[in-house]
């Protein structure tokens, strides 16, 4: 069995998957390996043209008719949030009316900004590593900043005006569900139970031997220094991305219930997994 897989180019993704993606962890299939930001891949998704793959939670509230969740290889947690900043500190009302940058429009950094206050109406979308430099520059009054940015932002003069993950956390008392792996549910349940097994010993691996998948994180995070790299591996994979657990499962619904009734995502019969 050939399966395609789209992940990021991102040390947590990276890390998840070295050891599946290179043969190190028996598996009864094989892999084609798609290397694109979030953003592309949620339209990928969106258009069904992959068979597994790295999703925003606010793209997989749009796909549940054809796509199922797995419980590990996710990135959900606490203190992990984006975060919203601007050139100057300044209430998040202030940018009611105001151009904001988001990462993408399925992202559920732009989800998040949509289900605090009233929501956001002036957005543009650019690729997350153009957030910073726009904000700075003033192209956009502010920018919600996903991935490693969440470290570098003060080096180009900018402050934070809201951390999205603690407003979430605070709000709900839930972790902060950021994005999931999905496989298309015409896979059937038993090659889909196979291959959530698979990326969770895949994980398992790369705690084991962390040293083994370095090259590999390091050529795909080529402007991202290795100290940053570790950070946002140590920020981004924990427990919930072995097995989300009736904690990460609870914060998914209440997500999507809450982004339902705001009418930000089709409301939807089937159930998360398959």
């Amino acid at each position: 069995m050939h399966l395609s897989l789209g992940y990021s180019p991102c040390p947590n993704d990276t890390f998840i998957f070295h050891a599946l993606s290179h043969g190190l962890v028996e598996a009864p299939f094989t892999l084609q390996v798609r290397h694109e930001d979030v953003e592309t891949l949620n339209q990928l998704a969106k258009n069904a043209l992959l068979d597994l793959t790295k999703i925003s939670y606010h793209a997989f509230g749009h796909l549940r008719d054809n796509y199922c969740l797995l419980r590990s290889g996710g990135a959900l947690g606490r203190g992990c949030g984006p975060l919203v900043v601007a050139k100057q500190s300044q209430e998040m009302s202030d940018l009611a009316d105001q151009l904001i940058a988001i990462p993408g429009e399925l992202t559920t950094a732009n989800l998040l900004l949509q289900l605090h206050g009233e929501g956001y109406r002036r957005l543009k979308i650019l690729s997350f590593e153009q957030i910073m430099p726009a904000v700075a520059s003033g192209e956009v009054a502010a920018g919600v900043i996903i991935h490693e940015s969440r470290f570098t932002y003060p080096d180009y003069g900018l402050v934070k005006l809201l951390d999205l993950g603690e407003w979430w956390e605070e709000e709900t008392g839930h972790p902060i569900p950021l994005g999931g792996i999905l496989a298309r549910r015409s896979l059937g349940e038993e090659l889909i139970a196979k291959v959530d097994d698979a990326i969770g010993r895949s994980l398992d691996y790369a705690w084991q031997h962390p040293q083994r998948a370095s090259a590999y994180i390091a050529s795909h995070a080529q402007e991202i220094d290795a100290e940053v790299a570790q950070r946002h591996i140590e920020l981004y994979v924990n427990s919930f991305s072995r097995d989300l657990g009736n904690e990460g499962i609870a914060a998914i619904e209440d997500l999507f219930n809450r982004a339902e009734l705001r009418g930000l995502i089709p409301q939807s019969s089937e159930s998360l997994f398959i």
